[in-house]
């Protein structure tokens, strides 16, 4: 069961207050670990609010407008008519879990998640495949809202329009919730951050929290020695595993010469001209430092090294 809240007409900063109250389709898959592009401590940072959100970017921007047109798509394609819920669903059994769904199928017990993806991902979506971490966004839904059956369907920019049938997986709906559950226990409502996963947005978020360091600040580094001595390793079978790579790809320089492409069975490879243009801000710091000061602009970042004591 769940409890269902107005959202039409609802203005964006309430909006985006609501959803820092549960977890949402879109964290879901961040959550489990199968989202590329966020990550447990990014929807940590999200919920939090101790870091202001960002204004929506380009790609969400277009994934937005062409919401509308992908559910036209889909009925075209399907037979199904959709409507818009004007609603916002709270699990009652699970109320950290919350859905703010893009369609309902009239008429079904089922929802529709609407994609808008680039052309260079198009291979993600080949052969009936979804990327995880929508399949974990559909089935989130179904588990806050009971309905047994959701659709997915996008639009591959320039090339395509795929639709996709999921239904209820006890199993997998289970695991997910528990996997919420803990997720939401041991960190929101303790406030304690999840541990970094090495991914690049675990990088940003931590710049974002701890944007500049108090000068002169020192404290005792306790219980790292052993994952630095590790990290040392790494770091050779890195330079080791690059040297090779690139005495492979040199060796493919050699063969081509100054051909701009060759082929084979498996493999294109080229090594093709590429002309740039940079501006040489030394020789203008040095012949028209008045022209330097007025567009320099002085940015601030935390640069992060490690020495043998």
């Amino acid at each position: 069961m769940y409890i269902k809240i107005p959202i039409a007409g609802m203005d964006r900063k309430e909006w985006l207050e609501l959803r820092k109250t549960g977890i949402g389709g879109s964290d879901a898959g961040a959550i489990c670990g199968l989202n590329p592009y966020s990550s447990p401590m990014k929807v940590y940072q999200d919920k939090t609010g101790s870091v202001p959100e960002q204004q929506d970017n380009e790609s969400i921007r277009q994934g937005h407008d062409l919401e509308e047109y992908v559910a036209r798509r889909f009925t075209e394609a399907t037979g199904l008519k959709v409507r818009c819920s004007n609603f916002m669903y709270r699990s009652t059994e699970n109320p950290f879990m919350i859905a703010d769904v893009d369609r309902l199928i009239v008429g079904q017990d089922a929802g529709l998640e609407c994609k808008t993806a680039s052309a260079y991902n198009a291979d993600k979506w080949k052969d009936g495949k979804i990327p995880l971490h929508y399949v974990m966004q559909c089935y989130h839904y179904m588990a806050v809202t009971g309905k047994r059956t959701w659709y997915i369907a996008a639009v591959i920019l320039g090339r395509d329009f795929i639709y996709q049938k999921l239904e209820w997986d006890d199993d997998l709906i289970g695991q997910m919730i528990e996997v919420e559950r803990k997720f939401w226990t041991d960190h929101i409502e303790k406030g304690i951050m999840p541990a970094p996963d090495g991914s690049g947005i675990c990088d940003t978020v931590l710049g974002q929290y701890f944007p500049t360091a108090r000068k002169e600040s020192v404290i005792r580094l306790d219980g790292f020695d052993d994952k630095l001595v590790k990290r040392e390793k790494i770091m050779t079978q890195i330079s080791e595993l690059q040297k090779e790579q690139n005495q492979i790809e040199q060796e493919i320089k050699l063969y081509m010469k100054d051909n701009e492409s060759a082929v084979s069975e498996n493999y294109r490879v080229s090594w093709s001209n590429v002309e740039s243009v940079r501006i040489d801000t030394k020789r203008i710091r040095q012949e028209r430092l008045e022209i330097y000061q007025d567009y320099a602009k002085v940015s601030t970042a935390r640069r992060f090294q490690i020495k043998a004591a």
